[in-house]
């Protein structure tokens, strides 16, 4: 299995630091009103730190995403970028928001002026490449729009995009030597990732190709057609660094690269336009006709960004506090960019098993499913404002699980599974789509995917669980963690089963998803790791990673975040622990140890509040569980505390990476009043809303209205809770209960509720089908 762990080992890179400088205003920019929620979006945010976020041109949801990159290789450049930089080696296509492993980078891009250079040159040292120096101050940055001026040459470039195509516009010099190089070698991890390469002019503005590339997915296939708006005077081949003889128009190789000659005037605009595929570069030159036909650049960029004006104001919130909104509505933008459109204009995609599919007509596929942190906060949120979207999400992972060798999606990337991270989530993301009544999902399909995964396949320690009730330390690696992903995910398919008819596989699942039970030791009140002989492992410090040098028994987390990792089955949890009480000790505890991690922890394990993580994912719904041992107000104390500290509108203002929108989503959601605790229940647990007011277009007409009354915005706790204006003694509701429109109406005060949901009956369901 491939962790982010283990990734990271393999390209390791330094932390940097970050700074957030102004930037000037482009021309032509389109103008937004005072009120509008796109004015707060802040691309720089995440781009520092450990965020891997990219400041770079695209659409909600597009396949291409067009950005500068300043190095491709090491940690903190998964995307490509880091704030840190002050060189730029150029612009490619496509990106990783958030992610904690590299790929893509494709179809660099780079202008310049002088002899013509065909290798980056290094950060140390620009001039010995085609690298250029820039100023953050220099550099614009809003949704669907980027640009920089390049130093080194007095080159002015922009960047903007469509859904599966980038332009670019660069403004020249007067120069008997301007040049544009092509850089197919160009990958993240460098040349011994590129498989293989092809490349052709099929007509003089033209350039044509693809590539198969093995970094994070393996024999991931890309394709592309590139245009230029003036015709080059020459245009030069390389392949392994030494020129083609002419005359020559097309090549394969590994290591391919061209340079387009120009003799420019001051001020000359050339603009370049690409269009990508993963099918061929035909297919790349049918996505370009159809969506940038000309070469109107401010055409292309008004699009874009009135898209994400319709995108971002899918959600108004009113608050006077203006890094909430900035943190809010940038988290919106991140969990715009992914997953990721991967189809073509004609509806044809590359499949998990390389083949070239056909969708039918109305649909799409798409990328980029970080299921293992999405499906707790990303995806629920995605069934509120992005309802239109989500039977495609579904039907997606659905074909994937048919079309793969590796059964049910993992962690799939442009036709490939990288199967990073543990269990496979992909089921939890169908099954609460299915659960909340979504149309046209494959229900039928999407129960026979998930129970050959479930029932059959010699999966990563399944074997054992099914068998043993537990996965054996001393037999499988992360196998703690192992443990309690499949649980969720028994508790997922049960969910189908039961509404596809199939009572009795619905009760052995969520019998099934109880086996975590059996890792609990009363006498240290911790999960801790068995072995094959069903004794625990020893010697045991719950802020261990792992019991031996060999294996590591829990993923990116330790006892301490483990022992609190059931989502379905609080009040299971809360009886091993003998009761309320001393749960809620417990549970305090974690948020006050101290934060002593041992020194083979990743760098994953971020956020620290006691040995609670914000930074990682097995944590984000660990404050929401005291509401399900009746005292919700030390919920509500914990997330505004997190809300505060752990998200700041900065470039280093993310707690760790921010995972393709997950990040974002905790605190999107959480800011509105509630989380996604155990999503495929359709249940939300309330915490404490950031806001005076909000509204949420959940489509079809419905709206979603939080209405909050309180004399001070400190008042943090919940004073009384209504449901269209009946009140409510609980602290949670349902997704039924909003899904057509609702009114949640917050009176909020600056002492704790202790009365309120605080009884046994009010407390939320667990291992309720």
């Amino acid at each position: 299995m491939i962790s982010r762990r283990s990734f990271l080992q393999r390209s390791a890179g330094a932390a940097a630091a970050s700074c957030l400088p102004a930037s000037a205003l482009a021309l032509n920019a389109p103008t937004d009103s005072a009120d509008d929620p796109i004015r707060y979006v802040d691309p720089r945010i995440g781009t520092g730190g450990h965020g891997h976020c990219f400041p770079g041109a695209a659409v909600p949801f597009g396949a291409c995403q067009l950005s500068p990159d300043t190095f491709d290789d090491g940690w903190d450049w998964c995307s490509g970028y880091h704030i840190s930089d002050t060189s730029i080696m150029g612009f490619s296509h496509t990106h990783l928001s958030g992610t904690g492993c590299g790929d893509l980078l494709d179809f660099l891009v780079m202008p310049g002026t002088g002899p013509a250079k065909i290798v980056p040159g290094t950060r140390e040292n620009p001039d010995t490449g085609y690298r250029s120096r820039f100023d953050h101050a220099d550099e614009t940055m809003v949704p669907g729009y980027y640009s920089v001026l390049l130093k080194d040459t007095g080159i002015h470039a922009e960047l903007t995009a469509t859904e599966r195509c980038g332009l670019h516009r660069y403004t020249f010099p007067e120069s008997k030597q301007a040049w544009i190089v092509l850089d197919l070698q160009h990958c993240y991890g460098g040349v011994k990732n590129v498989n293989s390469a092809e490349l052709s002019r099929p007509a003089p503005d033209t350039l044509a190709g693809g590539r198969i590339t093995s970094a994070w997915g393996g024999n991931r296939h890309v394709y592309f057609t590139l245009q230029v708006s003036k015709t080059p005077d020459r245009i030069v081949f390389y392949q392994d660094d030494q020129e083609c003889a002419a005359p020559i128009t097309q090549t394969t190789g590994n290591n391919l690269k061209c340079v387009l000659h120009f003799t420019t005037h001051a001020q000359e605009l050339i603009s370049v336009r690409t269009g990508i595929s993963s099918v061929s570069a035909e297919n790349a030159a049918k996505n370009l006709a159809a969506e940038i036909p000309n070469w109107d650049f401010d055409a292309v960029r008004n699009n874009a960004h009135e898209l994400w004006r319709k995108q971002i104001g899918k959600i108004h919130v009113t608050t006077a506090n203006l890094a909430h909104k900035k943190i809010f509505y940038t988290g919106l933008y991140h969990m715009s960019l992914g997953p990721c459109l991967f189809d073509d204009v004609d509806g044809r995609y590359r499949g998990m098993d390389a083949e070239i599919h056909q969708l039918p007509t109305g649909h799409h596929n798409y990328t980029t499913f970080s299921c293992w942190d999405t499906y707790r906060a990303a995806h629920p949120a995605y069934t509120l404002f992005e309802p239109e979207r989500v039977p495609d999400f579904a039907n997606t992972l659905i074909r994937m699980a048919q079309q793969s060798t590796a059964g049910m999606p993992v962690w799939p990337l442009q036709g490939t599974e990288t199967g990073t991270m543990t269990g496979y989530h992909s089921a939890a993301i169908i099954s609460e789509a299915i659960h909340k009544g979504f149309p046209g999902i494959d229900t039928e399909s999407a129960y026979k995917c998930m129970m050959e995964r479930a029932m059959v396949d010699d999966y990563r320690g399944l074997n054992y669980y099914r068998k043993m009730h537990y996965i054996p330390a001393d037999l499988e690696d992360e196998s703690v963690s192992k443990t309690f992903e499949y649980c969720y995910d028994d508790w997922a398919i049960a969910h189908v089963a039961k509404l596809l008819g199939h009572a009795d596989v619905a009760a052995m699942l969520r019998e099934r998803s109880t086996n975590y039970r059996n890792y609990f030791d009363p006498s240290t009140q911790f999960m801790r790791p068995k072995l094959a002989d069903g004794s625990f492992t020893s010697p045991f410090n719950p802020i261990d990673l792992g019991h031996t040098t060999k294996y590591r028994d829990y993923t990116e987390s330790n006892a301490w975040q483990t022992t609190f990792a059931t989502q379905h089955d609080p009040a299971g949890l809360i009886a091993l622990f003998g009761g309320r009480q001393p749960f809620l000790k417990k549970l305090d505890l974690l948020f006050t140890v101290p934060s002593t991690l041992p020194a083979n922890a990743p760098p994953d394990i971020a956020g620290l509040v006691g040995q609670y993580a914000h930074g990682n994912e097995p944590s984000h719904h660990i404050a929401y569980l005291y509401v399900y041992a009746g005292a919700p107000y030390k919920t509500q104390a914990r997330v505004r505390s997190l809300m505060e500290t752990m998200y700041r509108p900065l470039p280093d203002g993310i707690e760790g990476n921010e995972d393709v929108g997950q990040m974002s989503a905790w605190y999107i959601l959480s800011a509105l009043g509630f989380y996604s605790v155990d999503p495929v229940s359709g249940n939300y647990i309330l915490g404490s809303p950031l806001f005076e007011n909000a509204k949420v277009d959940l489509g079809n007409g419905h709206t979603l209205t939080i209405e909050v009354q309180r004399k001070d915005p400190a008042h943090a706790f919940i004073q009384s809770f209504a449901i269209d204006g009946k009140p409510q003694q609980r602290a949670w509701f349902n997704h039924s209960e909003i899904a057509n429109g609702a009114t949640l109406s917050f009176v909020m005060g600056p002492d704790p509720n202790l009365h309120f949901a605080t009884s046994e009956s009010s407390v939320p369901p667990s291992l309720t089908l």
